[in-house]
């Protein structure tokens, strides 16, 4: 054996030895910090859906490729890292055997094709990302950068270390193959070695050598990198994928639990967590979650709070859970070690452990999860700068962040890794609500109003029918007639909703809608007095007592009346009757009125026949409620509602389908000031009337107050004259009654 090859294999061996020997340790110290996280329920079933994830999202790119350059530019790298690894292997394999191939495989010409052309794409991917980056620098754009916050210098050390992952990776094959012979495929790699063939033998076996050590130095190199950074992404995202909720992070929270065990809210355990209050209360998953996160924006770029410059980024409020779960880590693993696996109980801390930790851990075990930034500099970014840099003292969490959320879901939606930012955020809410007693004074009247009145306005429950006695047509109420349960010619339950019964611009919609089913003969009843509030806002706030209480109530009543088909006008009711009753054992089909009435419209029914006054359409832009669209995938019923009316032009806002911008009123945010920053409902606003429209229609209530707040508060100021505000139901019953 000659002398390079020993010095190959001892040096090789070495890097491998050290580089496994720190991979091992980061290895074993994440899988110990994500146990260390609560039991999380249900991420191990359908395994076929999980498997199914895995193709679309982690091989397919499904949600990279909605932003289409950068996912582009991410599907040039992903590949090019799966193709490659059969180089990895035949670099870690050349430290020991000469000439090294991957068994089998490894000449065959189209791998070799495969190879040196994902060197190439891997190449112009990476210069795609340094392009977009400095694009979006956030020392120059600020807050409008996504990359606001984010680690920007461990993000061009990866890009970099890409780099010398291709460069070495050529410089040792090329001089490979320049010294046993070029092979067919390799069509860059053999050129490489024409160029280096003229070194003559003992030259190139010294490059090969360099190459070599340099690739196998570079690749290991870069393994730690990604274990010791927020590029853990890399390793994480497709574990994160294959355990996420299903079928995704939006539409009903999550029911609460307590130690992997739902909460009996009739009879709590006495040592029961309410929420998340500490690190340690959230689960594995929650903590799988914050060390996914890959920090590219998309979800801060995407928020309502953010774009209208309040302190809440979802990234940024998971990367801050994030950093504080691995600041924490040593003690919570040592805490739950010396306790047989079990936390200190809630508000202790274990002291005896404590005592032997560094002062960064005891730092972090003392900082309270959620709390104000008051004194703060730039308080309206969390305490960031415009270097996206943050003092890490006070709360992890800002409690004006925590607050402006409007659970709108579009960081879910946007996410590339799964992250369930809505649970999270929930889930830290109920704690502030129900053990902390620290929420938005606002909340207080709503939550009286729900449990005392049954509905957030306070209104006294015989006003819920005084909608009926202002139409000229029968409407149904269940029990006037003597009913135990809803008779057999009723196709549907018509659940009017608080706002429906009590809101002047919402009771619009109801009388709309009901008069349009009578038009149609659709059989229909309503509760009246029966109902009650469906519970949504107190949940969304982190009262999860008071939305037990009004969900047990109600399905109690919908299951002894034998209520099947239920038709509402509220998309939050939609998903509140349809997809979270079902947890306290009420199963419903529920409709959504634009999707009833489309419908209706389909069979023929239902005829628009208003004719154009003037051979000129009037242009209509519809606005997608939050809890319609992203949370429950209904897009077309309405727009084909709007398509259906003669005269009328449907105009498209930019931001409009799952990247519809938020009215401002999901999450309880009806129900509370808004202080800070500017008006979500008025930037929404502003991007209806900018699209030349009449009105913007809708199929929300509360969007339905909140645009209609905004456009008059534009009128005020002397803009948008003329403009309307109008639900898909009033468009379409004026078009239904109109006479040709």
């Amino acid at each position: 054996m000659e002398t390079l090859d020993v010095v190959r294999i001892v040096l090789g061996t070495a890097i491998i030895v050290v580089a496994a020997f720190f991979a091992a340790r980061r290895i074993l110290f994440l899988q110990g910090m994500i146990r260390s996280g609560q039991p999380a329920v249900g991420r191990t079933s359908h395994v076929g859906k999980r498997a199914e994830l895995e193709g679309t999202q982690v091989l397919g790119q499904k949600k990279l490729l909605q932003w289409a350059i950068p996912g582009v530019a991410h599907v040039f790298a992903f590949w090019g890292f799966l193709v490659l690894g059969i180089t990895v292997v035949e670099a870690l394999g050349e430290v020991y055997i000469e000439n090294f191939w991957f068994p089998i495989i490894g000449t065959w010409p189209i791998v070799l094709f495969l190879e040196d052309l994902f060197v190439i794409l891997v190449f112009v991917g990476i210069v795609m990302f340094a392009i977009i980056r400095l694009l979006n620098n956030p020392a120059k754009e600020g807050r409008k950068s996504r990359f606001f916050g984010s680690h920007t210098s461990g993000a061009w050390i990866i890009l970099i270390m890409i780099f010398n992952v291709l460069w070495t990776l050529e410089l040792y094959r090329g001089a490979k193959l320049a010294l046993y012979g070029q092979l067919p495929g390799a069509f860059f790699s053999n050129w490489i070695a024409s160029i280096m063939e003229p070194l003559g033998t003992h030259t190139l076996e010294i490059m090969e050598f360099l190459g070599v050590i340099l690739h196998i130095s570079v690749i290991l190199g870069f393994l730690l990198i990604v274990l010791y950074s927020k590029h853990l992404h890399i390793g994480l995202a497709p574990i994160n994928v294959a355990f996420s909720r299903l079928p995704n992070g939006l539409g009903p929270l999550l029911p609460m639990y307590s130690g992997g065990k739902p909460i009996d809210f009739e009879d709590p355990a006495d040592d029961a967590t309410f929420g998340v209050g500490r690190i340690e209360d959230f689960t594995w998953k929650d903590t799988l979650d914050f060390a996914t996160c890959t920090e590219c924006g998309r979800c801060q770029s995407q928020c309502p709070a953010w774009a209208t410059g309040k302190p809440l980024s979802p990234k940024l409020m998971i990367m801050n859970l994030r950093e504080a779960s691995f600041a924490k880590a040593p003690y919570v693993m040592a805490a739950q070690k010396a306790n047989d696996g079990a936390n200190p109980p809630l508000g202790e801390v274990d002291e005896a452990v404590l005592a032997t930790m560094p002062q960064s851990v005891k730092d972090a075990v003392e900082r309270p999860l959620v709390g104000p930034r008051d004194g703060v500099e730039h308080k309206d970014t969390d305490g960031y700068d415009a270097a996206g840099h943050r003092d890490q003292s006070g709360p992890v969490i800002d409690e004006d962040a925590l607050w402006s959320c409007t659970t709108c879901g579009a960081c879910v939606y946007q996410c590339p890794v799964d992250i369930e930012h809505i649970d999270h955020f929930i889930d830290m809410r109920r704690y502030q609500v129900m053990i902390d007693t620290s929420f938005p004074a606002e909340l207080n009247g709503m939550f009286k109003n729900v449990e005392s009145k049954g509905n957030p306005w306070g209104m006294n429950a015989s006003q819920r029918n005084a909608w009926i006695e202002e139409v000229d047509f029968e409407v149904r109420v269940f029990g006037m007639d003597g009913e135990e349960q809803i008779p057999d010619d009723v196709e549907y339950l018509f659940w009017v909703g608080c706002a429906g019964a009590f809101e002047d611009r919402a009771k619009a919609t109801t009388k709309a809608v009901a008069e349009l089913l009578t038009i149609a003969g659709v059989n229909f009843m309503v509760l009246g007095e029966g109902e009650t509030c469906n519970g949504d806002p107190a949940r969304r706030a982190g009262n999860e007592f008071l939305f037990q209480m009004q969900a047990m109530q109600n399905v109690e009543v919908l299951n002894e009346i034998k209520a099947k088909k239920i038709v509402v006008t509220c998309p939050h009711c939609l998903n509140t009757l349809g997809r979270e009753y079902p947890q306290v054992g009420g199963n419903y089909e529920v409709v959504h009125h634009s999707q009833l009435l489309a419908t209706l419209v389909q069979e023929g029914r239902l005829t628009p026949v208003t004719p154009p006054e003037s051979g000129v359409k009037e242009k209509v832009t519809y606005h997608d409620p939050c809890y319609l669209g992203r949370h429950n995938n209904v897009y077309v019923p309405p727009r084909d509602l709007i398509q259906r009316v003669p005269g009328v032009e449907l105009v498209e806002m930019e931001r409009h389908g799952p990247t519809s911008f938020c009215c401002g009123a999901g999450g309880a945010r009806m129900w509370m000031e808004e202080k800070l920053g500017t008006k979500v409902n008025v930037n929404r606003a502003d991007e209806a009337i900018a699209t030349g429209a009449a009105k913007v229609a809708v199929a929300c209530p509360f969007c339905s107050v909140m645009l209609n707040d905004a456009v008059t508060a534009r009128q005020q100021e002397g803009q948008a004259e003329g403009f309307g505000v109008v639900d898909l139901a009033t468009l379409m019953l004026d078009s239904v009654k109109a006479k040709a």
